[in-house]
């Protein structure tokens, strides 16, 4: 088990990790109280990724959406919108990233998840960030 404990805002990327299908990446914060969106970024580097999770309170048209999306060779995937948000301005949140050959669940608070497809179909993911309107308080890898 590794875990970080950070207290920044904009971006956090850590890179040269070895996460494993089944490991869970617990992600806690506090969201900016004038937050327009934060988003957390999974795969094999910021070129490749299996997962960019988007929250956005009011950002790029979208108000309270999250969305979801891969990169390839650093290209976009087709966007997925999801109207589950249980994010708050100012508040703490916590989440939890994990992902096997198939899918990534984000499960967040309020028992509430989000499963995506491992469109890259990547069994190892080696880099995780943590970027926008959230200050990080710790990053723990199980």
């Amino acid at each position: 088990m590794l875990t970080f404990f950070v207290a920044l805002t904009q971006q956090m990327a850590l890179s040269h990790l070895s996460i494993k299908p089944g490991d869970c990446i617990k992600v806690k914060g506090k969201i900016e109280p004038d937050a327009k969106s934060f988003a957390l970024n999974l795969g094999r580097d910021g070129s490749d990724l299996i997962l960019h999770f988007n929250a956005r309170f009011e950002s790029l048209g979208d108000v309270r959406t999250i969305v979801c999306n891969s990169k390839v060779k650093r290209e976009w995937g087709s966007e997925v919108r999801e109207s589950i948000f249980p994010f708050e301005q100012g508040e703490q949140t916590k989440l939890c990233v994990h992902f096997n050959a198939e899918e990534v669940t984000v499960k967040m608070d309020e028992g509430h998840e989000i499963k995506f497809p491992n469109r890259l179909g990547l069994e190892t993911a080696e880099y995780f960030a943590v970027e926008g309107d959230i200050s990080v308080r710790s990053v723990k890898f199980d």
